[in-house]
């Protein structure tokens, strides 16, 4: 959800820089269930174009018809659309339609947000019935403080509040830079992940040989610097070389990821941890716990590209707290 409120914010900056105005939509509510949950956002521009979806597809149009009076008259309203009739999904959404003006002040504080990997809160305040309601409109809070991103009204309706806690960015770490470390990095961008690349200093590589890379770093291990490493940071330790993979997995020992996979056999990991173990006897069991090896789910991969889904998958498998399984084993709802 960060990444994609990161692309709307984005956007608007650019929409600002030509003259174009832009409206927010949030799906702030839902009775039963729809291809996406509450939290969910895009952005209109005033030219008619549209950034991210909160729906399939079916849903889009008749908010972009309604965005149009927003444009107008600057005045934030709600919308519903029932999904029964039209989607199959069995529910209603509840949208909020609201002027997306934040201010310098929040862009700035935003900006330094997302570099320092701080959580942020999304606020937005509505009511279950269609129209120009009063008060409605969002705000983030970010270090205690609020920014509204509207023009809030105070509102006479006794209104209800969405929240929603923002993490940082997820952010998927690639030690390795062979082929398949491209086809990893190309994927996870467009999963939405922000990806850091580090090769060795004698590698001949460059940010430019890993698309959709946001960072590179040509250093050995004993120069990395781990302090941005966190919960929502994986892991994939990938050089193809074995003394690299164990000197890697000997600086990230204090910290603590969400993941840790390592490329290879297993036999391959049993000699990689039982080296690591002589080095470093008394190290948390947790940070084993960590350690996924071979990385990637049991998927039949062979390509670079399908030994990158594998991977990809298990990361949001362990990420989720999902056992893998067919959807169509699954008893119930496919989310809870």
């Amino acid at each position: 959800m960060t990444h994609e409120f990161k692309d709307i914010v984005e956007a608007h900056l650019k929409a600002k820089k030509i003259g174009l105005k832009t409206v927010l939509a949030s799906v702030v509510a839902l009775d039963g269930s729809s291809y996406r949950k509450p939290g969910v956002r895009m952005l209109i521009l005033e030219n008619n174009e549209m950034i991210g979806a909160v729906s399939g597809g079916c849903v889009e149009k008749d908010i972009l018809r309604q965005s149009q009076s927003v444009f107008k008259d600057g005045q934030s309203k709600m919308m519903t659309y029932d999904g029964r009739y039209r989607l199959g999904c069995e529910g209603v959404l509840y949208i909020l339609l609201e002027e997306f003006k934040p201010d310098k002040s929040f862009l700035n504080v935003f900006e330094n947000c997302l570099k320092t990997r701080q959580q942020f809160v999304f606020h937005s305040h509505y009511l279950k019935k269609e129209g120009i309601v009063h008060g409605i409109g969002s705000f983030v809070e970010i270090g205690g403080n609020n920014y509204p991103l509207s023009n809030k009204t105070e509102g006479k309706d006794r209104l209800l509040q969405f929240t929603q806690h923002m993490p940082p960015c997820f952010k998927l770490m690639i030690f390795g830079a062979e082929h398949d470390a491209v086809k990893l990095c190309q994927l996870a961008s467009f999963n939405g992940w922000e990806v850091t690349v580090v090769s060795g200093p004698l590698e001949s590589k460059t940010i430019q040989n890993f698309p959709g890379a946001t960072a590179f770093y040509s250093v050995s291990p004993d120069d990395l610097e781990l302090n941005s490493i966190d919960s929502e940071t994986a892991i994939v330790l990938m050089s193809h070389n074995f003394a690299n993979d164990l000197k890697y997995l000997l600086e990230l020992k204090d910290t603590r990821p969400v993941y840790i996979g390592m490329l290879g056999p297993s036999h391959r990991r049993e000699k990689l941890l039982s080296q690591f173990l002589e080095y470093c006897p008394d190290v948390d069991e947790q940070f084993l716990e960590l350690i996924h090896g071979p990385a990637g789910l049991n998927i039949g991969a062979e390509t670079p590209q399908e030994i990158a889904i594998s991977i990809l998958s298990e990361i949001l498998s362990v990420v989720r707290s999902q056992t893998p399984m067919a959807l169509k084993e699954k008893v119930g709802r496919i989310h809870n």
